[in-house]
């Protein structure tokens, strides 16, 4: 089974949840899709090692044979070719490596290149954890969650593997959870949790991925978010209350199903509750 985490918005305990579920289920692989600033390992105090680099392709202009026609840049949605009076300009951080330019160009002037945009890496030791790190700079974070879905793919699924997405709705978040079997949309009882989660809400029934919410800090706010869920007939799977203990232990980065006692049962207990919905 594929989950996905996900959240509207950040800070609403997404990470959180993801490690305490992975350290709750048996064999359970943790794969940190938040590449932008991958954290998993930091609960878990593992150790990551490179597995590979992640390229697209660029291209690149032969002078000698480019007749400054501007087919190329005509052709680019994005503007990333430039044709100036004495040569092509390609922008790297525009480029969304389609292929297009050296397709329409009648002077076959234009050939491509790889250039390295992030890297794949995976723990050392018995936990599994897998994460992909965007290059600092780089805008095409999709391109290093797809890298990294395919990796796992790859390798001996387990019997559960869990998806951490980046925060937001945005299409790092679309990508995470797009062929999974089941989505958590973790959400806060605030005017601001309640806001964006009907944003992910509609973004996962697009999708058409199964889900429940999770509330963090329950208790802490109002109850604006039980009764949305209650009104749209989500099934609220998990309340992880506003408790000082909770927030002492995530301070030091101590996961704190391995510290409290009855939490990892009450993952567990999520996980079929997860099996149920995915599979109704």
């Amino acid at each position: 089974m594929r989950i996905a985490i996900a959240s509207g918005k950040g800070g609403t305990g997404k990470t959180t949840i993801a490690v305490n579920l992975a350290l709750s289920i048996e064999g359970a692989q943790l794969v940190d899709c938040d590449v932008e600033e991958p954290d998993c390992h930091l609960f878990l105090g593992s150790d990551m090692q490179p597995v590979r680099d992640v390229t697209v392709t660029m291209p690149v202009i032969d002078e000698a044979t480019c007749s400054l026609c501007g087919e190329c840049a005509w052709f680019c949605a994005f503007h990333a070719l430039a044709v100036l009076p004495t040569q092509v300009v390609a922008f790297e951080t525009l480029c969304h490596s389609c292929g297009g330019c050296s397709l329409v160009c009648p002077s076959a002037a234009i050939s491509e290149r790889e250039r390295v945009i992030g890297r794949i890496e995976r723990a050392r030791g018995p936990q599994a954890l897998i994460h992909g790190v965007l290059n600092v700079g780089e805008a095409t974070a999709t391109r290093v969650i797809t890298a990294l879905k395919a990796t796992v793919d790859a390798t001996t699924p387990a019997a559960v593997t869990i998806f951490d997405a980046p925060p937001g709705t945005a299409c790092p978040m679309i990508e995470t959870v797009r062929g999974c079997d089941y989505c958590i949309l973790v959400t806060e009882p605030t005017p601001f949790g309640l806001h964006d989660l009907r944003i992910a809400v509609e973004v996962v029934r697009a999708l058409g991925v199964p889900f429940g919410v999770a509330i963090n800090r329950d208790g802490s706010g109002d109850d604006a978010v039980s009764e949305y869920c209650d009104r749209e007939g989500i099934p609220v799977i998990l309340r992880v209350p506003h408790d000082r203990r909770i927030a002492e232990l995530y301070s030091i980065g101590q996961p704190f199903s391995l510290v409290l006692p009855g939490w990892q049962e009450r993952f567990q207990d999520m996980l079929e509750l997860i099996g149920q919905g995915a599979h109704a």
